[in-house]
């Protein structure tokens, strides 16, 4: 059995103004649910929204209400756990280097935020580990960040997670228990100035199977090196210097710890 329906003429609408009679709903049997329409004659008046206390967001129609205002992330605040963390907050320590003076361990990453507020966290490098397991396939991320204040601060650190941001919050905080001084000079015979652009020094390390060299270079050369290894050398502080790597560079792992053991002899040996 077959219904018709029967629609508006062409070029014919309701009146102005006017709605359907209550009690109908639209042809065909089709319609709201309890064949219930608008009262006639009533319809939402133009410019305003939905009739209530009903909230809309996301623009909505004109009239409607402001947009949800966005969350801002929560600061957890540090609180001390450590002898040495407490005598950082207390303000009886106010360098780092004190506590490199004395040998003293940093084991809590709010040490490194107090004494340091001017670093900056880059992820340099990222990617999956996976494995087979006796319940299939396990899948891993790994994140390599690195963490320096453009001016004689670098650490370098690696976290590994099932998700991406929980890999990247360990290698953050790891990159700042890690974070070295390098001292920074002019070592080159060319140059023979007095300013920090540049290593005081030639200087090597090795990470793995990668071992860079860096040699001190005049003022205004730059840096002679790779994407990653110059974006570091940036982060340590270092504006000319030439470099030579040998090895398996592309490893992210190997090269970011070879950088971080050639720059840590700056400090030692200097």
């Amino acid at each position: 059995m077959s219904q018709t329906t029967q629609g508006k003429p062409a070029g014919q609408g309701r009146p102005a103004g006017q709605g359907r009679p209550a009690g109908q709903g639209r042809p065909g049997g089709q319609g709201r649910p309890g064949g219930q329409g608008r009262p006639g004659g009533q319809g939402r008046p133009g410019g305003q929204g939905r009739p209530g206390d009903q909230k809309i967001y996301g623009g909505g129609k004109p009239g409607g209400q402001a947009r949800r205002p966005r969350r801002e992330p929560e600061v957890e605040a540090w609180i001390p756990k450590t002898i040495l963390g407490k005598r950082v907050a207390s303000g009886e320590i106010t360098s780092i280097e004190e506590i490199i003076q004395d040998g003293l361990r940093i084991q809590e990453a709010g040490i490194i935020k107090k004494l340091l507020p001017d670093l900056k966290s880059e992820v340099v490098d990222v990617g999956i580990i996976q494995k087979m397991t006796s319940n299939g396939q396990s899948t891993r991320f790994k994140a390599i960040v690195a963490t320096g204040n453009e001016n004689g601060y670098l650490g370098i650190g690696q976290g590994k997670s099932k998700q991406m941001r929980i890999a990247i919050e360990k290698a953050t905080n790891q990159a700042l228990l890690n974070v070295s001084p390098i001292k920074l000079g002019c070592g080159s015979w060319e140059c023979r100035c007095d300013q920090k652009h540049s290593v005081p020094f030639k200087i090597r390390g090795k990470g793995g199977s990668v071992t860079i060299e860096i040699v001190p270079a005049p003022r205004g050369l730059g840096l002679v090196a790779g994407g990653k290894i110059k974006r570091l050398l940036e982060l340590a502080g270092l504006k000319d210097a030439w470099t030579t790597a040998k090895g398996s560079t592309p490893t992210m792992n190997s090269t970011s710890k070879a950088i971080l053991d050639c720059l840590r002899q700056t400090f030692s040996q200097g």
